[in-house]
């Protein structure tokens, strides 16, 4: 069954992604407000005025001398636990709190959730220092370590799929399936671009606006915005209003040199881990995205493929009736067992088929 619904939403992808339109009625169409609503507030660095749907925890880390904390949700499992356990990690412009819906899902099919807030974002700590994905795949499998978690899957959406990849690269042994749910970072951008001065991207952050947020997260969703949204980018642009804003830029400054200086195009080669590459086609984030979902997928050495027509960059939430049944498909299959390959014999050129 799995095989031929793949296929299905494989083969039903046009080639020019450009031109995907829904009818004008398949769903309601709102907009978000134009400026800020003026009873926004600021967003606390430490995140202590934010929503999170289930108890934070925190780990210590010591990173370049430094005493820090990584916070996290620890979520059981609301239906039958299965025995199996799940690191979910955010993307960039995100953190953990967002992905009440895909923690959810997971926990009542049975499985053991840990939603992480990586070092920088959320309710973790937010040093000045020089960040990598080695840190956060270091943390997490610290993490799970001190949490007595042996084998776990992990899944990253958007920049958590970078983390996710080099978690699965550096710890196979620990990694039962790895998810890389619409993840940036799909080629080297170094060729031809020239290195930026960090204090350069400390500036260009800094000039953070509503707008600016707004327009980024617009670009998630094709389909349509709903009003849900709009609390994301409340929370982003809130840091802006802090006065601790100067030094939450340099972090998120630190946090976007990740994409040029740490690639992870060189280590899909090198997984054997059971795979997942899914995701929506009409991601607006990257050019081509289904060309370059089937790239990362043939690269690994045990993959599946699902990409969603019509579907941007974050199809938990704008697809969860079908990504979410996709994933838990995926990760309650036996990762000792191949990975469904189905894709592959549609078509050899254009990942569309």
């Amino acid at each position: 069954m799995q095989l031929v619904s793949t296929l299905k939403r494989t083969l039903a992808i046009t080639p020019v992604m450009g031109s995907l339109v829904l009818p004008s009625n398949s769903r309601a169409q709102t907009e978000p407000p134009s400026e800020p609503p003026v009873e926004w507030t600021a967003t606390a660095i430490d995140y202590s005025n934010v929503h999170y749907p289930w108890p934070v925890e925190y780990f210590d880390v010591e990173l370049f001398g430094l005493d820090l904390r990584m916070a996290y949700m620890d979520v059981e499992p609301t239906g039958l636990p299965n025995g199996r356990t799940v690191i979910v990690f955010h993307g960039m412009n995100f953190f953990a709190a967002p992905y009440e819906p895909m923690i959810r899902a997971l926990t009542e099919a049975g499985f053991r959730t840990i939603a992480i807030d990586r070092l920088g974002y959320g309710r973790s700590s937010k040093p000045d220092i020089h960040y990598n994905l080695h840190i956060p795949a270091r943390n997490t499998k610290a993490l799970l370590d001190h949490l007595g978690i042996e084998r776990a899957a992990v899944v990253g959406h958007s920049m958590g799929g970078m983390v996710a990849t080099r978690f699965a690269s550096t710890y196979p042994a620990t990694t039962t399936h790895v998810v890389m749910v619409n993840q940036i970072g799909l080629t080297d951008s170094r060729p031809g671009r020239a290195w930026i001065d960090p204090y350069d991207a400390y500036r260009s952050a800094l000039s953070t606006t509503y707008q600016s947020v707004l327009r980024g997260h617009v670009r998630y969703y094709p389909r349509g915005w709903k009003p849900e949204y709009l609390q994301w980018v409340k929370v982003q642009y809130g840091l802006t209003l802090s006065g601790d804003w100067p030094r939450m830029a340099k972090v998120r400054a630190g946090q976007r040199m990740i994409l040029f200086e740490d690639p992870v195009v060189y280590e899909w080669q090198h997984i054997a881990t059971k795979a997942l590459v899914i995701g929506g086609a009409d991601d607006r984030l990257v050019s081509d995205y289904p060309r370059l979902a089937r790239n990362v997928a043939s690269q690994l050495q045990n993959a599946q493929l699902i990409i969603y027509p019509e579907v941007g960059h974050s199809p938990h939430l704008d697809n969860p009736e079908e990504f979410h049944p996709d994933l838990i498909e995926f990760l309650k299959s036996d990762p000792d067992e191949p990975a469904d390959q189905g894709w592959r014999a549609v078509g050899t050129g254009n990942p569309n088929g």
